[in-house]
């Protein structure tokens, strides 16, 4: 599974809870984007995620 290259957030493990209280593990995904950012060795393509995107932590290529 892949991480945020600039925040390290990966899936993480939670518990699916019935009504009735019966617990059943199941796995918290981070919303992760492909895309290509800018970084000290130039260009290239990473898993970023968007809240990542979103604040400005990296720089997009245009």
């Amino acid at each position: 599974m892949a991480s945020c290259v600039s925040c390290g957030k990966k899936k993480t493990i939670g518990n699916n809870v019935s009504h009735a209280n019966n617990k059943t593990k199941r796995a918290l995904m981070p919303n992760l984007q492909r895309t290509r950012i800018v970084t000290s060795h130039g260009v290239k393509r990473a898993y970023v995620c968007t809240r990542c995107l979103r604040s400005g932590n990296v720089k997009k290529v245009v």
